[in-house]
């Protein structure tokens, strides 16, 4: 009975997530682009120099910078690494070109997406400001479409819970640092095993998930604002270390970079990167590689939206950067190392993610493997940070604030289950509410893309009056 229920919920996540949702994310954020004006181009050194501008406000938690960064820890994940291996091993060089061109699209969803988590932000029931789809909808498209905001928040429940990060993180790390023949040979390991039940090998998964939950708990416990002030510091430091690495790989082959480049825009509109790109990008990807940025899920809207910043357009500028820093920078990164330190990639039997840039890392970096799984480490552990405050916050949303308080315990200890069940199911009914929250997401910010561009016309305006008074 449950293997029918488990295969019929994988079914329809592998329905739902593949070419529906493309077209959702990547059609409806071509729409956005176009109406825009092309803003994630034309906008982006504003964007820029807002970064830098001061919150004026204080109605929000935390600032845009901040807002930004935890955003980023949040889809700066495994999906930076696994997810462009895939891409890579599937549609070849060319499928990086097609990555780009999404970020661009994703940069204009996320700018209409922190535009409106400002303009129509709410309150919980302490009257704290809360952001995010659920009062954007009620706000933007009135009290009648509430049970589509509460359809948003029961999807952000189960869509926010971190299933791949703890699972994959889990098995990336027995891989580096033990062998099979070290755990089954462990007493320690053993011992566990005899008072829980597990095998050796669950036994190690459930330790190591013991210790990913207990130090998620010290940051998430302490709340948005512990989250945003280590996200700030976290993010920065793990994008520049992951940088350095990619820069001594480049350094040391410098005099292969430029056949690289060649290879990605020579490869990117011939038929075989065509539609690897769109396998890895919709079929694969849509689910693993395309939410990398996570643009049109709703959630960066619940983070900007908890910004003490109160002029949509400003958040809606900073909010962009958050798919150029993740889907841009962090994922041509990985292509650089892989492609230069395997270019055989496309020889790679079956779609390998990790397994991939781990030998990429080892063969360019002495000791790269490790570096390599210390980032991978810094990447899950930041996602799990802020996907925490999401789903609290659409449980504050559902049952109150004193009851999202039980949902951060429920997330701290779900990481310790998914460090060892085995996912295929569960990662399905994940993937599965990740994919409903676009549903109701990207219908809101469609439907009130107009009121945006109004808001952008009348901001701009504005400021080029102020300079020709000045």
């Amino acid at each position: 009975m449950l293997d029918n229920i488990g295969k019929y919920i994988v079914a329809v996540a592998d329905f739902l997530c593949g070419y529906p949702l493309f077209f959702l994310l990547i059609g409806g954020g071509l729409y956005l682009l176009i109406s825009s004006g092309f803003v994630s181009l034309r906008r982006l050194p504003a964007a820029l120099k807002e970064l830098r501008t001061k919150n004026d406000s204080r109605n929000g938690q935390i600032s845009s910078a901040q807002a930004l960064a935890s955003v980023v820890a949040a889809t700066v994940g495994l999906g930076n690494i696994a997810g462009v291996a895939i891409a890579l091993v599937v549609g070849g060089p060319g499928a990086i070109f097609w990555m780009w061109v999404s970020a661009i699209v994703g940069m204009a969803t996320k700018y209409h997406e922190g535009v409106l988590a400002i303009m129509y932000k709410g309150k919980d029931d302490r009257g704290n400001p809360q952001g995010g789809p659920m009062h954007i909808i009620t706000q933007g498209l009135g009290p009648k479409w509430t049970p589509m905001a509460r359809f948003f928040a029961v999807a952000g429940l189960f869509g926010t819970l971190c299933i791949m990060n703890a699972n994959q993180l889990t098995e990336a790390f027995m891989a580096t640092f033990s062998t099979p023949e070290g755990i089954e040979g462990s007493d320690f390991l053993s011992s566990v095993g005899s008072l829980t039940g597990l095998s050796n090998a669950d036994s190690y998964k459930m330790l190591f998930g013991c210790a990913v939950a207990a130090v998620v708990a010290i940051v998430i416990l302490g709340g948005i604002r512990r989250i945003a002030n280590v996200a700030s510091v976290m993010v920065p430091f793990m994008v520049g270390m992951y940088f350095l690495m990619v820069l001594y790989i480049i350094v040391t082959r410098i005099g292969d970079v430029p056949g690289v480049f060649q290879r990605i825009f020579t490869e990117a509109f011939n038929l075989r990167a065509g539609i690897g790109a769109l396998a890895g990008i919709a079929i694969i990807g849509a689910r693993r590689a395309a939410l990398v940025n996570d643009a049109g899920i709703g959630t960066a809207s619940i983070m900007h939206g908890a910004s003490r910043n109160n002029r949509p357009v400003r958040e809606g500028l900073i909010a962009m950067l958050g798919p150029g820093i993740d889907s841009g920078l962090v994922c041509t990164l990985t292509a650089i190392a892989i492609l230069l330190c395997v270019p055989e990639v496309q020889d790679t039997q079956g779609v390998q993610g990790l397994a991939v840039a781990m030998t990429a890392f080892s063969r360019g970096i002495p000791y790269g493997e490790y570096l390599l799984m210390f980032i991978v480490v810094c990447f899950a552990m930041s996602s799990m940070f802020s996907y925490s405050f999401y789903g609290s916050t659409c449980a504050s949303y559902l049952f109150g604030s004193k009851n999202a308080r039980r949902y951060v315990y429920v997330f701290i200890l779900s990481l310790i289950v998914f460090a060892v069940v085995p996912l295929e199911a569960a990662v399905g009914m994940c993937d599965l509410f990740y994919a409903l929250m676009a549903i109701p997401t990207m219908i809101t910010i469609v439907m009130l893309s107009g009121r945006v561009r109004e808001a952008t016309r009348h901001y701009f305006n504005d400021n080029k009056n102020d300079k020709t008074c000045k």
